[in-house]
């Protein structure tokens, strides 16, 4: 069996997350500037979000810049606000002819006005497509969001809209970015760094998580279906016990 053939009675994850990471470390191991690793990455992104849609993914979670990446060299940082821009002017329209729909989470606070219009723009012209959900994670850090949830619920108690012995997990869930998405089964990792980065932490409690060596830039078809077999050779207990086999309870 092929890689990209489905396992027996196993289905691909309906969301994937994906840490797009090794940008900069693909572009120094052939000795070019960082920013030719980012271009790079685009093109990957671009890849990965078509072979999404052939691989039957309904959302694709992709982190693009972290609340933390403020924190890198000013030019790079204004480059990836301009690949941003550059996505979104240049593709939005062959992504929209594709049925996808765009969504944006993170913080819009720190963002230029123009990009701002930018994302919303991209939101509210792909709203009605009904193929792939394509979530950029953009300015996004899963602590941040989770504050500002926290923020609306106790300005809600204060104010009296709602009683905080009522706060579940549902209603925490509701005054999330993801709101409106389900939460993600599968999240990968490229560059074989193994840690999540702030990334979707309250989402992915029961996700599984693979950490594939390949730099994002070289992130094609294949290493997708590989980490999406792996996906489907995982057992999933969600705190449960499996299915007992036939040998485990004496059944010949």
């Amino acid at each position: 069996m092929s890689s990209g053939q489905r396992d027996a009675g196993v289905s691909n994850p309906a969301h994937v997350a994906i840490i797009m990471d090794g940008n900069g470390r693909w572009a120094q191991m052939r000795g070019l500037p960082r920013q030719e690793g980012h271009r790079r990455g685009l093109d990957a992104l671009r890849r990965t979000v078509r072979n999404a849609s052939d691989l039957g993914i309904q959302v694709l979670t992709l982190y693009s810049f972290s609340t933390e990446n403020w924190r890198r060299p000013y030019a790079e940082v204004s480059f990836l606000m301009g690949l941003l821009k550059h996505f979104v002017e240049k593709d939005l329209a062959e992504l929209s002819a594709a049925n996808v729909r765009v969504r944006i989470i993170g913080s819009r606070d720190d963002l230029a006005a123009d990009l701002r219009r930018l994302v919303e723009h991209a939101e509210t012209s792909t709203r009605a497509n009904t193929g792939l959900v394509l979530v950029i994670a953009f300015n996004y850090g899963s602590r941040d969001e989770i504050m500002r949830a926290t923020r609306r619920l106790a300005a809600d108690a204060v104010a009296g809209r709602i009683d905080p012995a009522a706060i579940d997990e549902a209603a925490i869930a509701r005054q999330l970015d993801t709101h409106d998405l389900p939460d993600p089964e599968l999240v990968i990792r490229t560059s074989g760094e193994t840690r999540i980065s702030n990334f979707l932490l309250w989402q992915a409690a029961y996700a599984e998580f693979i950490f594939a060596p390949v730099m994002w830039p070289d992130f094609d078809r294949a290493a997708f279906e590989d980490a999406l077999a792996q996906y489907r050779q995982r057992d999933r207990r969600f705190g449960g016990l499996s299915a007992p086999s036939d040998r485990s309870v004496g059944v010949a």
